[in-house]
């Protein structure tokens, strides 16, 4: 029988195929009735729109419609001699008062359509109609109320039991989804779904992503999820991000594959949670921030932000307990690091590992700083993303940095990355990470220079560098980074020592 969906109260325009959607389109969506979340709504325009001319019905040959010198009772009386194939004399019957032998009233208010339809045809084509006409609580009225679904949608739905015609557009995709589930119909399901990948894009990749968790379209989801995580930044920046629910929230801060850095992420969670506060008619302040966000606050891996962004951002934000921040800068100035209660795994990219390599063989002291870059040259054979560095720390102790960091188009010169950081060290030799803001697109066979100006204390530095790195990957693959000395004042920096010892990176 009818699988039970929840249904929306309200709809709002939408840029989705990077097409700009008119706010006085008419919005053709499941009525206000319903009970879908907050954010259920059509779309505007997409460059594949398939439009929709929705017919009148055309009514029997004894209505008082007008038939000048015979010839519209001439055609309605001898219809079926002009149709050759079957699927023409259905789809001429479609939304056709002829042989009607049921009516459905579609809508509510002014929108209210009265359908014909006939009871045979549709029992062919879904196992709703046909329990609803002819199973052993068959209905046994004329004329069918139907106020939770939408004129359009159930007509677009007919037509396809008439004709095997799909007319979907962006206005009416998700409640035409909607319709052919209620009315089990999975064929038109997956032309719906069809519709909606082709148009799948950062900046609608979270509306759909709801869509699909509410429509219970587990493989559309996925492909959401996959979008978020390859352009993450222009996802969290897209109009939808903010109208999800918690459920999809949660479902996102899970993921190791996002590409950005958590700082920025935490921003985007703090939006979320201001416009949550004023969905429930809640004050916006720290207090029910904490309170909407519930756990998803926990899903924040604060422990891969640098001890200044914790500083400045979250620290300040007062969505932390006292007890959460005191353990957080114990975890970011000692060592060994202590336990806590928010991950600390690497936000890893698209093949959900994180990985660093080191250049240099050994580890000496004494390396100073004047204000001029250290810089090395580097390609891949492989398309991957830069994280970050891992950099030297002090020689005498326990010392803070400031640097830049930079990566930089050897050909044409441009800085493609660039990020201030600060850094505590405590005296030993291995390596702090230095991170940019997102991570960095690196393509084959491209020359790049990796380049940092440090001010700080004298530090540590590598020596037996190697030329040539190989690195295996979590796929059996492997991936070669070959050094190369950068022209210019490098403050000593080659590929035989120097500084720039790591370079984290994902694929």
């Amino acid at each position: 029988m009818e699988k039970d969906l929840e249904e929306p109260c309200n709809s709002m325009s939408r840029r989705m195929g990077g097409i700009n959607l008119d706010d006085e389109m008419p919005q053709n969506m499941m009525p206000p009735h319903l009970n879908l979340p907050h954010n259920a709504h059509s779309f505007g325009a997409f460059d594949d729109e398939e439009t929709y001319d929705q017919a009148q019905p055309v009514r029997r040959n004894n209505s008082p419609v007008p038939s000048p010198q015979g010839s519209q009772d001439d055609v309605y009386n001898n219809w079926q001699a002009s149709k050759t194939t079957v699927k023409e004399r259905f789809a001429f019957l479609f939304n056709n008062e002829i042989l009607s032998d049921v009516h459905f009233l579609v809508g509510r208010g002014e929108q209210r359509q009265r359908i014909p339809a006939h009871k045979f045809v549709l029992s062919v084509g879904s196992s709703v109609f046909d329990a609803m006409f002819n199973g052993t609580l068959a209905l046994q009225a004329d004329e069918v109320e139907l106020p939770d679904v939408e004129p359009s949608s159930f007509l677009a739905l007919l037509q396809f039991l008439y004709s095997d015609e799909v007319n979907i557009g962006p206005e009416t995709v998700m409640t035409t989804l909607y319709t052919a589930k209620k009315y089990a119909v999975p064929a038109l399901e997956q032309q719906c779904v069809e519709f909606l990948k082709r148009n799948l894009q950062s900046d609608n990749a979270f509306m759909l992503l709801t869509q699909a968790r509410l429509f219970d379209e587990p493989q559309l989801a996925a492909l959401c999820l996959e979008t978020i995580d390859t352009n993450t930044v222009e996802a969290l920046n897209a109009d939808g991000f903010t109208d999800i629910d918690i459920d999809s929230l949660t479902a996102v801060l899970e993921r190791d594959t996002l590409r950005i850095r958590e700082i920025n992420l935490f921003q985007a969670v703090v939006r979320w949670s201001e416009a949550e506060c004023q969905r429930q008619n809640l004050p916006v302040s720290p207090e029910h921030q904490r309170s909407v966000l519930g756990r998803a606050i926990l899903l924040v891996r604060f422990p891969l932000m640098s001890v200044e962004e914790f500083a400045q951002g979250p620290a300040q934000s007062g969505l932390l307990s006292d007890r959460e921040l005191v353990s957080l800068f114990l975890y970011f100035t000692v060592n060994p690091k202590p336990a806590i209660n928010f991950l600390d795994a690497p936000r890893c990219c698209m093949m959900g590992k994180e990985l660093t390599i080191n250049r240099f063989k050994e580890v000496e002291t004494r390396w100073g700083y004047s204000g001029t870059s250290d810089r090395v040259r580097f390609t891949v054979d492989k398309k991957i993303y830069v994280i970050g560095f891992g950099l030297y720390g002090s020689i005498h102790g326990p010392a803070d940095y400031t640097a830049t960091i930079e990566i930089i188009h050897t050909v044409s010169g441009r800085v493609i990355a660039s990020n201030n950081v600060s850094y505590s060290t405590d005296g030993f030799n291995y390596t702090f990470r230095v991170m940019f803001k997102q991570p960095v697109e690196i393509m084959a066979n491209n020359s790049y220079i990796a380049s940092v100006t440090i001010k700080g204390p004298d530090s540590h530095y590598g020596s037996k560098g190697m030329r040539r790195v190989i690195m295996d990957c979590p796929s059996g693959s492997k991936v070669t980074f070959n050094f190369s000395y950068a022209a210019g004042n490098n403050n000593g920096t080659s590929v035989e020592d120097g500084q720039i010892p790591e370079i984290i990176f994902c694929f």
